[in-house]
């Protein structure tokens, strides 16, 4: 007769039997499992050790290539803005100092000198910042001779104002913007912390270099861009050129250099580098302003539809 005890010991034996099937099972597939895992390891850290020097190597060559840029450089841009004053505005807290000391130097192998430095303020395209600067601009800040456009976009009577102090007519015979006027409206403008001054002095130039960084996020990008653009667009109307020279992500949609290529009339004005941090950037930089001294702009550096560089001069017996 079939008892409860029967019944007990049957279902311990089955539960035995599975615990056992699943330890020989376990113990069969292990050693190969774990082969197996080992093996992919192994050929994910060949890949790693491939991954790392192919890096190694291809930064090797970007180093090499920018040495011997550095080198040419001087010889590549002599001659391009003999005689020619630049001005640097700084459109970005993006930019860096070595980017900047590099611009300088090389605007002063050309023959140029730079008349001076300034920096925006995040508040200079601040759309909360418009009252504050039109009623400056259109009053006390507006120096006598100078005429604003007929309009009410606080962008576009800044810019205006900030183009007929900073830059020299390129038209034959015209008179030089006041020095006094140029303290004037920079002192006033830097009151309202919408811009510094970074040299000791500034002068009125010939060509206008806007350096930028990085895109613009939020809300308001496309009203702060719109800004810069109308500062761009007038110091480059304003005297014989401006280049609007950046890295690679102000090339993008929401960047300065991007928001420039982006409108056929301005593009055609104003030049645009996208790789100013490197030295053929910098090369291409100071080359664009000769070329917009001849009425010529373009894109350079390494985005969609640039050049390279500009073409470079030819040399003079």
């Amino acid at each position: 007769m079939i008892d409860f005890r029967y019944h007990l010991v049957s279902l311990i034996a089955v539960f035995l039997a599975i615990a056992l099937g699943l330890v020989i099972g376990a113990t069969q597939l292990s050693g190969p499992l774990l082969d197996n895992l080992q093996g992919q390891v192994t050929s994910l850290q060949e890949d790693k050790r491939e991954l790392e020097d192919t890096t190694q190597g291809l930064q090797t060559q970007v180093d090499s290539s920018q040495a011997f840029e550095s080198a040419v450089a001087p010889a590549l841009v002599r001659g391009a803005l003999t005689g020619r004053s630049v001005l640097l505005v700084l459109a970005s807290e993006d930019v860096t100092t070595d980017t900047v000391e590099e611009v300088t130097a090389l605007v002063t192998e050309a023959g140029g000198t730079v008349a001076g430095q300034v920096s925006l303020a995040p508040e200079y395209s601040d759309p909360a910042s418009e009252p504050g600067l039109q009623s400056y601009v259109t009053g006390p800040g507006r120096p006598a001779g100078v005429e604003l456009p007929e309009t009410d976009d606080t962008g576009q009577l800044v810019g205006a104002l900030l183009a007929q102090v900073l830059m020299v007519p390129a038209t034959e015979g015209a008179p030089a913007p006041d020095t006094a006027a140029v303290s004037t409206v920079l002192a006033g403008l830097s009151a309202l912390d919408v811009l510094s001054q970074d040299s000791t002095t500034v002068t009125p130039a010939d060509f206008a270099v806007v350096l930028t960084g990085g895109a613009l996020d939020g809300k308001d990008a496309a009203d702060r861009n719109d800004v810069l653009l109308d500062l761009a667009t007038a110091l480059d109307a304003a005297g014989s050129g401006a280049v609007v020279a950046g890295d690679a992500a102000s090339a993008g949609e929401a960047g300065l250099v991007g928001v420039v290529r982006a409108d056929p009339e301005v593009s055609a004005a104003v030049s645009t580098v996208d790789n100013v941090t490197s030295p053929s950037g910098q090369i291409s930089t100071v080359l664009a302003l000769g070329r917009e001294r001849e009425g010529t702009s373009g894109k350079y550096g390494t985005g969609e539809d640039a050049q390279p560089v500009p073409p470079v001069p030819a040399a003079t017996p």
